[in-house]
């Protein structure tokens, strides 16, 4: 398989020649450019890495909002502290991912 990049949008198509149109954009077969060897193998090695960065940044959104719930039960103000901790933490880690994912994407790591 090949892979083929579509110079409006960005999107990567794969298949063994470029799509009549880009499904996301809408740009015809023209406006792709075929991934070198290099930047094929780039844009394989890196999908794992960028699902996994994504996974975590759903997680930090669960975390908030089970500490969300913590918080409105008020249980004590140790509690509560723990719940805003965890809470704070979680946008930390979750920004983080998504600045990781933004690097990959700068470095043609789809």
């Amino acid at each position: 398989m090949k892979l083929f990049k579509c110079t409006v949008c960005g999107y990567i198509h794969e298949g063994n020649e470029a799509p009549n149109v880009c499904p996301k954009c809408g740009a015809p077969k023209d406006k792709f450019v075929e991934l070198t060897q290099e930047e094929t193998d780039k844009v394989y090695k890196s999908d794992r890495t960028n699902d996994i960065h994504m996974e975590i940044a759903n997680l930090c959104m669960r975390i908030a909002a089970l500490s969300e719930e913590g918080i409105k039960l008020n249980l004590d103000p140790a509690c509560v502290a723990a719940f805003e901790k965890a809470k704070n933490e979680s946008w930390i880690i979750k920004q983080r991912a998504k600045a990781e994912i933004a690097g990959h994407m700068s470095k043609g790591k789809w």
